[in-house]
């Protein structure tokens, strides 16, 4: 069995069964489906086709192998890539810069929540006391679901994610695992599966999912998916100038980044809460209410990598790594494709 997974037209997950007459070992070797793009905002119901094409796959961790989960892109019947079909460029992106050896490395927010959508653990219609004991917290009281986040983290290890590990995070019920670090596109097809592996294990606990940057109002921590960024010109002696570099190129483009970095975020960005302000660009060495952060290590080594804050845990990962890719590196000329 062949578990084929697209990205819907509202950034959200779909994915649906084959079934093939012999087990293979490369997205090369499988067959371009099709679904129903109406329904899943992707196309009007006078022309609902769209093509799912295999890009990625990976060991299926719930039927085991050697059944795979199967990353795919989205295309219109005239051969242009679906609108919502962001990895297309970003591999383009990818492409023409693999020179330069990038490396990404995700940090996922997420909340989970009851089927009444409250987070999990919190009193009904109440809250939980103030933050504080709940970041990495271990203990009946601080941190919650801790079942269904091993649950997740050991099917994505089966399945070859490159998770590289979780944490409970400051606001109880919410939690954070890291994939990476990945060269190029890789990044993307990881964090998208390891999304449709959360959404699937929470559930077979009645669990839902939220990636909402600020899932419940007021003084709570929001979700983000802080982007860690290393070329292989700032992994070298001297690789700090790079990433200075990369600072003037990333504040020329802040408004540019902020409108890919995912819904919601003005109500997460507020420069409070670990967080930049959203209308403005800063960077510093070690300062989580920065826009970009600086590991003090890797300023101390003079090289390493920088880490972007201001994604939203909603956010795209192909549209980040793309993006962040075209303002270091330049655009890219139009596509031609078939029409």
């Amino acid at each position: 069995m062949a578990e084929y997974i697209w990205i819907d037209g509202s950034n959200g997950l779909r994915s649906k069964t084959k079934t093939l007459s012999k087990a293979v070992k490369s997205a090369d070797e499988l067959p371009e489906w099709n679904f129903d793009g109406s329904s899943t905002d992707q196309a009007p119901g006078d022309n609902s086709d769209v093509y799912i094409r295999p890009v990625a796959i990976f060991p299926d961790p719930i039927r085991l192998e050697p059944n795979i989960l199967v990353m795919c892109e989205t295309w219109d019947p005239d051969g242009t890539p679906n609108k919502f079909n962001y990895r297309h460029e970003a591999a383009r992106l990818m492409e023409a810069n693999s020179k330069h050896k990038i490396w990404f490395g995700l940090e996922q927010e997420y909340t989970l929540l009851s089927p009444e959508d409250w987070p999990y653990g919190w009193p009904k219609n109440g809250y939980p006391g103030p933050q504080g004991p709940y970041y990495c917290g271990v203990g009946t009281g601080k941190v919650f679901c801790r079942d269904i986040v091993e649950a997740h983290y050991k099917a994505c290890l089966y399945a070859g994610i490159l998770i590289a590990g979780i944490n409970a995070e400051v606001m109880p019920g919410q939690w954070e695992y890291q994939v990476g670090p990945c060269e190029g596109i890789d990044l993307g097809d990881h964090l998208w599966m390891s999304r449709f592996l959360l959404h699937r294990i929470a559930e077979e606990f009645g669990a839902k999912i939220t990636f909402a940057p600020k899932p419940i109002p007021g003084d709570w921590n929001g979700a983000g998916l802080h982007t860690n960024v290393s070329t292989e010109e700032m992994r070298q002696d001297g690789g700090m100038k790079h990433i200075e570099a990369a600072m003037k190129k990333l504040e020329a483009r802040h408004v540019d980044h902020i409108a890919v970095y995912g819904e919601g975020n003005r109500e997460r960005l507020t420069g409070k809460h670990e967080t930049g302000d959203i209308d403005s660009f800063s960077w510093g060495v070690a300062n989580r209410g920065a826009s970009i952060r600086v590991p003090r290590q890797c300023a101390a080594e003079g090289k390493g990598y920088f880490e972007d804050r201001r994604p939203a845990s909603n956010a795209d990962p192909y549209q980040i790594t793309g993006i962040i890719v075209e303002t270091l590196f330049g655009s890219l000329p139009d596509e031609k494709t078939e029409k």
